[in-house]
């Protein structure tokens, strides 16, 4: 019998009442409590669970302390962190900004290597002595090696620096989890194509850093008055996706050589590619391997840890896999006296290693820093020219799809167009980081898709850049270590990064000839031209062409003759929908207010000449006229426009 049960627990005004919780009575009327640690769900009291679960749990509090703190603070209201004001982001916090920052450091962080290994290939101011011998080496190959080796030294720093300075910078004054850095695909394209390896191509190291410089300062005009958003939305889709897919390729192409890859293709007499894999030894004199055909330990390795290993890990979705890759295939290459040694017995093995064994050591910047040509001259020809509009177009295409896309994974878009804030302050921070990035001696900067993955870690805010930017410049101090990690190690890498960019072939509209062809002459030229430009160029100019024939024809026949699959068309049109640029609206406005003030002159003069006396008498107001002189100002008013 329950002792409460003399109690009555009805109240005319509360209606029943339920007894005390937490208090029951034993048989023979003693009162005791359940135990504190039980728990409605059924799981185990604190007192049950394992030292493991309670100090997890313990963890978990208090780092929703430190994230309650956190967000209420100054740090809080700045990056807009959850519960720090109105315009709070809801599932932004601070520990998980921080975890999303490392994330997106460990994804990009291989570019600080590999930036310096592509863009290290031009030699900068160091002489090569011509001519060049079939392996591609100078008559004074030791200077020039020697040379080379500083020179990348000297892009490790600036590229770390680069990276730190453009992801703080951004992940301030935008508020948005993006990194930026130098760019991939446009190293591959200033090395490759305009500058040219060992400084083989059209145009000097110093003159296309000029030609970047200009670039940013063009940029920040183009975001300024809007017309960059415009000059995006004009381009065709098909295009735009195309272009993506072919750096791509090129980047593979990249990585499967023997100057920055792992070196399974080779240039041949016979054929443009043949097999490679064979070690340096069996090259001939035209860089052909004439046996022991993939046989090289270091291509294995690189192929092995450094490609199916990442693989692996990426389809456990292991965060930071391209990181690991690359580190495993480093360290494993960096004892000596093994068949895949970066050291190995040699004069410039035996360089490289000494300054290896410094491992925290700062590199100061002397080649590459503030080496711009103020002075063009001459050198400033057509040439210059294509580089310039080349880069203009790729870092458009590039670095505004990056920004939007990220925006809309991070479910920062807003409106109708689905524009993201403070778009245009990020359009001009990217400016001055392109031309930051050329006093520095480095490629044009632009935003990485790498952010992605600290977005699915959960980063919402700039606090993500700004924590990633933080660790690039821890990166700056141990440039020993990212200077010694061999191309077979990041080959692989070029590969996968190519690979995950060619996902999007599928976005191109096979459905209709006139805009697949294009796509494909796009996404072939880039590549086997070896040249972004040249396949940006064939696809514009093949779009242009077929589709102006096509509706040349249609126009003739009014219509009674129509191409297969042209209802499929991908929509074009040069006012694509949205507001039209700043500039452009600011000029309209002026045309309509001067055609508007010549039309009120124009009336006035009518109105004053009719006669000598008439023309100001209607416009006086009288008591007894003033339902005419409302008439006479309303006539006024519709002929002078107002």
């Amino acid at each position: 019998m329950d002792h409460f049960d003399h109690f009555s627990w009805e109240s005319p005004e509360l209606g029943p009442k339920k007894k005390p919780a937490g208090i029951e009575m034993g048989p023979v009327g003693s009162c005791s409590a359940p135990e504190a640690d039980d728990h409605a769900d059924g799981s185990l009291p604190t007192r049950h669970r394992s030292w493991k679960a309670r100090a997890l749990d313990s963890f978990k509090d208090r780092v929703g302390r430190v994230d309650e703190r956190m967000n209420n603070s100054v740090v809080g209201r700045v990056f807009n962190l959850k519960g720090s004001g109105p315009k709070s982001i809801p599932d932004a916090n601070f520990s998980t900004e921080l975890r999303a920052g490392l994330t997106t450091f460990a994804t990009m962080s291989y570019i600080i290597a590999v930036n310096a290994s592509i863009l290290a290939d031009t030699g900068f101011d160091c002489e090569c002595k011509k001519p060049l011998d079939n392996a591609g080496n100078c008559v004074n190959n030791k200077e020039w090696t020697t040379c080379y080796e500083e020179v990348k030294l000297d892009l490790i720093t600036a590229t770390a620096a680069v990276a730190a300075f453009s992801s703080i910078l951004f992940g301030l004054f935008t508020n948005l989890p993006v990194c930026l850095g130098p760019g991939m695909g446009l190293n591959a394209y200033f090395t490759y194509q305009v500058v040219g390896a060992k400084g083989t191509g059209s145009i000097p190291y110093k003159t296309a850093l000029t030609a970047v410089f200009i670039e940013g300062w063009i940029f920040m005009f183009l975001a300024l008055t809007g017309m960059r958003h415009w000059l995006v939305k004009i381009i065709p889709g098909t295009i735009k996706t195309a272009s993506g897919v072919g750096i791509g390729l090129f980047l593979t192409l990249i990585g499967m050589s023997y100057s920055s890859g792992i070196g399974i293709i080779t240039g041949a007499i016979s054929t443009p590619l043949a097999i490679g894999g064979c070690p340096a030894s069996s090259l001939d004199q035209y860089g052909e391997c004439t046996g022991e055909v993939m046989t090289n330990p270091k291509m294995w390795i690189g192929i092995c840890l450094g490609g199916l290993f990442v693989v692996f890990l990426m389809a456990f979705k292991v965060r930071a896999s391209i990181v690991i890759g690359i580190a495993l295939v480093s360290i494993l290459s960096w004892p000596r006296n093994t068949a895949v040694t970066y050291f190995p017995d040699t004069d410039d093995g035996n360089r490289r290693f000494a300054y290896f064994r410094q491992i925290v050591a700062f590199h100061p910047i002397k080649h590459t820093l503030g080496q711009i040509q103020w002075d063009l001259g001459e050198k400033f020809d057509t040439k210059v020219l294509v580089a310039l509009i080349t880069l203009l177009y790729v870092d458009i295409i590039d670095c505004t799809a990056t920004l939007y896309s990220m925006a809309r994974f991070c479910r920062r878009t807003t409106g109708k167009d689905k524009d993201f804030p403070r778009s245009t302050t990020a359009f001009c921070i990217d400016s001055i980081c392109i031309s930051l990035g050329a006093l520095l001696g480095c490629s044009p900067v632009t935003a990485f898709i790498e952010s992605g993955a600290g977005i699915a870690e959960g980063g919402r805010t700039g606090l993500t850049a700004v924590t990633a930017g933080f660790c690039f410049f821890l990166c700056i101090f141990f440039a020993p270590i990212f200077a010694s990690i061999p191309p077979w190690a990041t080959g692989c890498t070029l590969m996968l990064v190519g690979c995950l960019m060619i996902r999007q072939v599928t976005k191109i509209n096979w459905a209709y000839i006139g805009d697949a062809v294009p796509s494909f002459i796009t996404l072939a030229f880039i590549p086997f031209t070896y040249s972004v430009a040249y396949g940006l160029l064939a696809g514009i100019f093949s779009y242009a062409g077929i589709n102006l024939c096509i509706w040349a024809i249609i126009k003739l026949s009014r219509g009674t003759i129509m191409p297969e699959n042209y209802d499929m068309k991908e929509y074009w049109t040069w006012r694509p929908p949205g507001e039209r640029p700043w500039l452009f609206r600011k000029i309209g406005e002026a045309i309509f207010w001067l055609r508007t003030k010549r039309r009120g002159r124009n009336s006035t003069f009518q109105l004053g000449s009719n006669d000598g006396s008439g023309g100001s008498s209607r416009h006086r107001v009288s008591p007894n006229n003033s339902t005419a002189a409302v008439e006479d100002k309303s006539t006024a008013a519709a002929a002078t426009g107002v």
